[in-house]
């Protein structure tokens, strides 16, 4: 079986261009922007497969970091929020139900 999983994919990245492509591959799989380095949205475990060989062709592993983190929905009810969690702006209608 290949369920789709809540996927955080959060990055720390000191090039804008390496930074770029990480987002558009992020856009790519289908994740939603919630904040500048913040992804989030259901990928199943061959996308998170293609996108983390993705990110490790990108980055330069001695200077940038790539969080993936899968989290089903039962322990994503458990995420708390403190101040502006997300950019309202940056993220869909899909992404805002789910911390409803």
């Amino acid at each position: 079986m290949n369920q789709d999983n809540l996927v955080w994919v959060i990055y720390d990245i000191t090039n804008n261009k390496t930074r770029g492509r990480i987002a558009r591959a992020c856009k790519n799989k289908g994740l939603y922007r919630v904040q500048k380095s913040a992804f989030l949205g259901k990928l199943n475990r061959t996308q998170i497969a293609e996108l983390k060989a993705i990110c490790d062709d990108i980055i330069d592993p001695a200077v940038d970091s790539v969080y993936i983190f899968p989290m089903c929905e039962e322990d994503f009810k458990k995420v708390q929020l403190l101040g502006q969690a997300f950019d309202r702006e940056l993220v869909s209608d899909e992404v805002k139900a789910l911390f409803l």
